[in-house]
């Protein structure tokens, strides 16, 4: 049995059986793919990790599994290596046997800011796109979600998720390797659904819009989260080639371009609720993710500024209900 039979299993008693059998196989076709030559080594690492029942498993307040006497029979630091296996870890933090998985992101802080604004999760079905890890997911069964579906074609993220799965055992929260393209047109399944770091990416922001409102059903709750620049509504960012280093940033927009465009959508309800200019404390390298980070990113003689001379990254949540 994999470790998204549970989730196959809730699909057809969702009525999706068909959507499950096709799932199951792409799946496990992108799990096979190799292209970074690394999955052996992941796959290896899976399987030398320690058979232990964490003694406690907290994901409301954080994601804390398990305490630091419940590894006393395996070696801390071969521990260590091998969760390290799985790096870059971004989003986080993670307290794993009381070892601090300090990401990149301190995606507590982005989760704190969402929180008071959204519908309660308890008994929802939730979609999370672009979630990587699964760090936001795990926060969304904190909150009481009866089934988290995440979505990210990075490998690696499928990866450090099935490390936490490995421990956590949750038959609610499942990360699979597949973008938004590979949803079913249509398929109006989902309470919830929250795009958060997705949207700059997309080279249609209209078109992902459409998407995320199909996966919806007919007053579920958009939470929507991206890069935004000041200015009037229609006023948007493209940038000429990179945008803070990164290739894959086609339209940023202001706050009213951001609603204007959530509206043109068919989607009722529309607001921003929080807006928020990314810190040196919220992304940088670490131990545990020694690329370039946001330091890097940044005009070091201006910081309000992007390396290409662009406005440094601010970020807003915008909050919408399907039709």
């Amino acid at each position: 049995m994999t470790v998204y039979e549970p989730f196959y299993q809730w699909l057809e008693s969702v009525d999706q059986a068909e959507w499950a059998k096709k799932l199951a196989t792409f799946t496990a076709e992108r799990l096979a793919d190799d292209f970074h030559g690394k999955m052996p080594l992941w796959q290896q690492a899976l399987a030398d990790l320690p058979a232990i029942k964490p003694s406690t498993v907290e994901l409301q307040q954080q994601v804390r599994i398990g305490i630091s006497e419940d590894l006393t029979a395996f070696d801390k630091q071969t521990f260590i290596d091998l969760i390290k296996t799985f790096h870059p870890w971004r989003k986080g933090p993670y307290k794993l046997f009381d070892i601090h998985i300090d990401t990149e992101w301190r995606s507590d802080w982005k989760w704190d800011r969402v929180l008071p604004h959204i519908s309660s999760l308890q008994g929802r079905a939730v979609l999370d796109v672009g979630g990587g890890n699964g760090y936001h997911g795990w926060r969304m069964v904190g909150e009481g979600a009866r089934m988290v579906m995440g979505i990210d074609p990075t490998l690696v993220f499928s990866m450090q998720y099935q490390l936490m799965q490995h421990f956590i055992q949750s038959d609610k929260h499942f990360v699979l390797p597949i973008g938004i393209e590979h949803m079913p047109e249509k398929l109006h399944l989902f309470d919830t659904v929250f795009s958060m770091g997705v949207l700059y990416h997309r080279r249609s922001p209209l078109k992902h819009l459409m998407e995320l409102r199909h996966c919806l059903r007919s007053g579920g709750e958009l939470v929507l989260e991206t890069l935004t620049i000041d200015g009037e509504e229609g006023m948007s960012l493209m940038p000429e080639e990179r945008y803070a280093k990164m290739r894959n940033v086609w339209f940023i927009p202001s706050v009213p371009t951001m609603l204007l465009w959530l509206r043109k959508c068919g989607f009722r309800n529309v607001r921003c609720v929080d807006e928020n200019l990314t810190s040196l404390d919220e992304q940088r390298a670490t131990e545990w993710m020694t690329f370039e980070s946001l330091e890097d990113f940044l005009d070091p003689q201006d910081i309000s500024k992007t390396v290409e001379g662009y406005p440094a990254p601010k970020r807003a949540v915008f909050i919408a209900e399907a039709p």
